[in-house]
């Protein structure tokens, strides 16, 4: 089996080169945008570190009781730490893994802590980490993943060994997704664009169908709301602000949507996002100038960081919708 990461050539080798010299870090960080492999890099590594029946030194078999698990995430001596829902990571989940940490390893070689999302850790989860990583128990590894290491104390990082993970080159993406998984070519390459080739998220809107519609739908909806005035919007806004996770989730889809508009207005040479609506963006792109889409844009991305603040979801909703250009109805439905 080895490590069946889709890219990342660096990163493995650099993991594999730390187990082969016996050089294991007691903290790694694994950055990069949601879907790119952070877990799924993380999890082979630790399948790595406690496979009791290596293929070769640094290549865990994939096969045995061990690994199974700890793909699955139920291995007892695999600790795992994760933001529920519409939360954040808090100072007492924290503590409950030093903790535990504490305990020897049930039957491996160590005992891996892995904390996902770090990025939405409070301040002071990320300081009660602190201890941890300043006085690492021996038999102990610890994997945290999160977007950026900006997006975590610096105390935090200069203790990890930082693994950063970019996204593939969309035409690569497009081609193991037609290889690999056997994907029509022009869906592999619609889904390489939509997950800006991040394969996590290309093969989450591949397996749920019902993913992929509600993001198509999210765009249907804001290119419809640019035909509506300011009782629409606001009707909209006030259904959409109940769940504030949904919310999060369209707002990263009408950024999308406003970066390929900002292309298509200054003609620029890259790939769009969503070619599904390619035709219509370029058609609707010719009633904007780049300066109202470049204001679009950047409200929506000020509104991500406002709504991780916890800012009332209804009254961020208004001001982004206000902002937006009032466009002939017409037009936005045929482009819808």
């Amino acid at each position: 089996m080895g490590w069946e990461i889709w890219g990342h050539t660096g990163a493995v080798n650099l993991l594999q080169g730390h187990l082969k010299q016996g050089r294991v870090r007691h903290a790694y960080l694994f950055c990069g945008p949601n879907g790119v492999g952070r877990r799924t890099l993380a999890l082979r590594f630790a399948q790595a570190l406690n496979c009791p029946q290596p293929i070769a030194p640094g290549e865990p078999c994939g096969t045995c009781r061990t690994c199974r698990q700890i793909a699955q995430m139920t291995h007892p001596d695999l600790l795992l730490v994760q933001v529920e829902s519409g939360s954040t990571l808090k100072v007492d989940q924290v503590r409950a893994l030093q903790h535990d940490l504490q305990l020897a390893p049930y039957e491996s070689r160590y005992r891996v802590a892995l904390l996902l999302n770090m990025e939405r850790a409070t301040i002071s989860a990320q300081n009660a980490l602190l201890k941890t990583l300043e006085e690492p128990p021996g038999q102990a590894v610890l994997l945290l993943t999160a977007d950026t290491p900006e997006s975590l104390l610096p105390t935090i990082v200069s203790r990890c060994e930082v693994v950063r993970l970019r996204p593939l080159p969309l035409a690569d993406l497009a081609l193991i997704l037609e290889q690999e998984r056997g994907l029509p070519p022009d869906w592999a390459r619609e889904l390489a664009h939509l997950s800006g080739g991040c394969p996590g998220l290309a093969l989450h809107y591949d397996s749920e169908p019902e993913r992929y519609q509600e993001h198509q739908r999210w765009l249907q909806d804001a290119l419809y709301l640019l035909g509506q005035k300011r009782v629409e919007r606001f009707q909209y806004i006030e259904n959409l602000s109940k769940d504030r996770d949904q919310f999060r989730a369209v707002l990263r889809a009408w950024i999308t949507l406003w970066r390929d508009l900002l292309l298509c207005t200054t003609n620029a040479d890259v790939p769009l996002t969503n070619l599904a609506f390619e035709s219509a963006l370029r058609a609707l792109a010719r009633s904007l100038d780049s300066r109202q889409v470049t204001r679009c844009l950047a409200a929506l991305e000020q509104g991500m960081a406002y709504l991780d603040a916890n800012l009332n979801a209804r009254l961020l909703g208004e001001m982004l919708l206000l902002g937006w250009p009032y466009l002939n109805p017409e037009l936005t439905s045929a482009s819808g």
